[in-house]
C-alpha cells in the first residue's frame, strides 16, 4: 500500500474523481447537533444523589456512583448501550475511604477502579480481583490533589494510564498530571492547568474523546456540556472552547458525562431527576459521484472523524491510504481499503495530485484538490 501526506494548505473546492461513487461519513463526538433520544433510566431505587457514570467498553455494564449511599452501583445491560435494558446487579461501598465521593473511573480492562473524594480531596484506587465486578474491589492507595484543586469533582485518565486529569469547582479548571508508572496514582506529578471559568463556574465532570483531541466539561451553573478542542492530543494547554449543549431540559444539575467509544451516543447523569439520560450526537453520510468532477460543499458544526470509500472500478484500481493534516491540527486517515482510481500506479518518487475531504476546527468544511507527496 502507498501512503501520501498532504503538503499544501486548503485549495480549490473541486473534486476531480473518476469511476464510481464515494461516501463521506461524519461520525460522532459532535455535540452541537446532539439530540436527546427521549430515553432515560432512573437510578433512584439505588441512590438519590447520583454523581458519576461509567460504562464497560462493550456497553454491557454501567456503573453509577452515588453520594447518597457512598457506593458504586453496578448494572447489567442485556442490550449493549441501551440503558433501558439496565438491571441492577450489586454495589460496593467506598465509605471507609470517602463519604463524599464525586467521580468514578475504571482502567480499560476493568481491574482498577478510581474514586475521587471531595472530603479527603484525593483519588482512591482499588484493585478488582475479577474484572468489572465491583464486589471484588479491594482498596489500594490514595493520592492527594487538594493542593491543586480544593473541590475535586471530575476525573479522567488517558487510555494508556500515563496522564490523569482532575477538574473541580474550587479553581474552575482542569489539572493535568503525568504518571511515571501507568495507572499508579502514587507516581503522579502535576504538569499544568487549563481554566474553564469563562464557560463554567461549577464544573462537575470531565471526559475526553478517544483520540485526546476533544475535551468535555459538564457544569451545574450553565447546566450544559462544554466542548473544547485540543490542537495537540492530551495537552490541555492547547485547548480552546468550541461549542456547548444545553441539557437543562433533562436535568438542571448535570453531574457527569460519558460517551460511547465511537462517539455516537452520549450519556448524562443528573442529580435532580436521579436518572441517566441518553443523547445521539451528529452522525450521517453523504454519497458523492466521483465520475463527474462535481463541485460540492458541506458544513458540519465541528471537527469530525471522516471515512471515505470508493468502490473499485473495472481496471486501474490502486489501493493506498492517505493522511490529511488540516489547518486546525486535526489528522484524518483513510484506511488502506480505500481505492483511488489512477491511470497508472503511483511510484515511490512521484508527486501525485490527490483529492481529500478536510474539516477545520472552526466548522467550515472544504473539499479540495491537494498536491501530495509520497511518504511510504
Amino acid at each position: 500500500m502507498k501512503a501520501f501526506k498532504i503538503k499544501n494548505g486548503l485549495s480549490a473546492t473541486r473534486y476531480l474523481g473518476s469511476n464510481g461513487t464515494g461516501t463521506i461519513g461524519i461520525v460522532g463526538y459532535d455535540i452541537s447537533g446532539a439530540s436527546y433520544d427521549s430515553v432515560s433510566f432512573s437510578v433512584h431505587p439505588q441512590d438519590t444523589n447520583p454523581v458519576a457514570i461509567f460504562f464497560k467498553p462493550d456497553g454491557t455494564k454501567m456503573y453509577v456512583l452515588g453520594l447518597g449511599g457512598d457506593d458504586v452501583n453496578e448494572y447489567n445491560l442485556s442490550t449493549a448501550w441501551d440503558i433501558t435494558t439496565s438491571v441492577y446487579s450489586q454495589s460496593f461501598s467506598v465509605s471507609s475511604q470517602e463519604t463524599y465521593p464525586l467521580a468514578l473511573f475504571f482502567n480499560p480492562n476493568g481491574t482498577r477502579m478510581y474514586v475521587v473524594g471531595n472530603l479527603g480531596k484525593d483519588i482512591n484506587a482499588y484493585r478488582l480481583t475479577t474484572a468489572w465486578d465491583v464486589s471484588t474491589a479491594v482498596y489500594l492507595e490514595n493520592f492527594y490533589v487538594g493542593n491543586r484543586e480544593s473541590n475535586p469533582t471530575g476525573l479522567f485518565f488517558k487510555p494508556d494510564g500515563t496522564k490523569m486529569y482532575i477538574t473541580g469547582n474550587g479553581g474552575d479548571e482542569v489539572n493535568e498530571f503525568n504518571l511515571s508508572t501507568a495507572w499508579d496514582i502514587t507516581t503522579s506529578v502535576y504538569s499544568q492547568l487549563f481554566s474553564v471559568s469563562s464557560q463554567e463556574s461549577y464544573a462537575t465532570s470531565i471526559f475526553f474523546k478517544s483520540d485526546g483531541l476533544s475535551m468535555y466539561i459538564t457544569g451545574t451553573n450553565g447546566r450544559e456540556v462544554n466542548e473544547f478542542s485540543l490542537s495537540t492530543a492530551w495537552d490541555i494547554s492547547t485547548a480552546s472552547f468550541s461549542q456547548l449543549l444545553d441539557v437543562s431540559a433533562q436535568d438542571n444539575e448535570p453531574q457527569a458525562i460519558f460517551l460511547k467509544p465511537d462517539g455516537t451516543k452520549m450519556f448524562i447523569v443528573g442529580e435532580v431527576n436521579n436518572s441517566v439520560f441518553q443523547y445521539s450526537t451528529v452522525s450521517y453520510t453523504q454519497t458523492l459521484d466521483l465520475s463527474t468532477g462535481t463541485t460540492f460543499s458541506l458544513t458540519p458544526s465541528g471537527a469530525t472523524t471522516v471515512s471515505f470509500t470508493n468502490p473499485p472500478a473495472s481496471g486501474n484500481a490502486i489501493g493506498f491510504s492517505v493522511e490529511v493534516v488540516n489547518t486546525g491540527g486535526r489528522t484524518i486517515t483513510w484506511p488502506d481499503s480505500v481505492k483511488w482510481h489512477e491511470a497508472t500506479a503511483p511510484t515511490v518518487t512521484a508527486s501525485k495530485e490527490l483529492y481529500a475531504f478536510v474539516t477545520t476546527d472552526g466548522g467550515t468544511t472544504y473539499y479540495g484538490r491537494k498536491a501530495a507527496e509520497e511518504i511510504a
